[in-house]
């Protein structure tokens, strides 16, 4: 079982889902009589909070560059992978999708997913407090504790699902760096919990063309001729796999082995 190879990038698109959901936040910085003098849209990336720290640590002074490309800055990263037993479904049920293949329509399906939950932690950079109350207004509405995002999970099953992204918690930190003229850096952590689903590989069903039955007045099939034979045919033979087609039953009849008696009935 293990050991074939799979990768539906089921936790890739989650990842991206999730960022997606940032990816837009933007701060205003105002003069003294209210009037907008710049518009920021903050920065998103997929990196440690320590990446950003270390390379703060490393500028000794937050005005030897410009401020957009230091301050404010926002990053997520995953934290954690757990299964969800609360959410389990029933093995049996199957995710169908009909694709067009080199000998026809085929059908492709998959088996139910497995509930997992993945822990995303958001952080907030800012050199102001008020800066950080910004970015943290714009995200905080929209979280109920939750907030539901439709992510395509198998595009080639058509397979979508809706996601809901906890909000479990919201850190405060403020640092400096020496004296009160030298690097200060707010920052924001926040903890999120996305329960999604994982699945396992899919597998390819084609149409059933004929099936055959034979059958016997005793056990022993070796030393026994067959006294009938049941053949069954899609009608027409060419349907594929989304096609609704009727079949049509052979029977056939035998006596010491020999054929007699053949019958056809068409089911439309």
């Amino acid at each position: 079982m293990f050991g074939n190879y799979f990768y539906n990038e089921s936790m890739r698109r989650m990842t991206i889902g999730f960022g997606q959901i940032f990816n837009n936040i933007q701060i205003k910085r105002r003069d003294s009589a209210g009037n907008i003098t710049q518009s920021i849209r903050v920065p998103l990336a997929y990196a440690p909070k320590e990446k950003f720290l270390a390379r703060l640590d490393q500028q000794a002074s937050l005005d030897n560059r410009e401020f957009s490309i230091t301050l404010p800055r926002m990053s997520f990263e995953i934290s954690g992978i757990s299964y969800d037993s609360s959410r389990k479904l029933t093995r049996v049920q199957k995710f169908k999708h009909v694709k067009a293949g080199k000998e026809g329509k085929v059908l492709n399906y998959n088996y139910v997913p497995v509930p997992y939950n993945i822990s995303y932690n958001l952080y907030s950079f800012t050199a102001s407090a008020e800066a950080g109350l910004q970015i943290i207004e714009q995200i905080l509405p929209f979280f109920q504790p939750d907030y539901t995002v439709t992510v395509s999970a198998i595009p080639e099953l058509d397979i979508k699902r809706d996601i809901p992204i906890v909000l479990n918690s919201v850190n405060y930190e403020d640092t400096y760096s020496g004296d009160f003229s030298q690097r200060r850096a707010v920052i924001y952590t926040l903890g999120f919990t996305a329960k999604t689903y994982l699945f396992g590989p899919a597998s390819t069903q084609k149409v059933i063309k004929e099936t055959q039955s034979d059958i016997y007045t005793d056990t022993d099939t070796t030393n026994k001729a067959r006294e009938e034979r049941i053949i069954v045919v899609p009608n027409p033979t060419s349907a594929d796999a989304d096609d609704d087609f009727g079949f049509t039953t052979t029977i056939q009849n035998f006596k010491d082995g020999k054929k007699y008696n053949t019958s056809t009935d068409s089911d439309e």
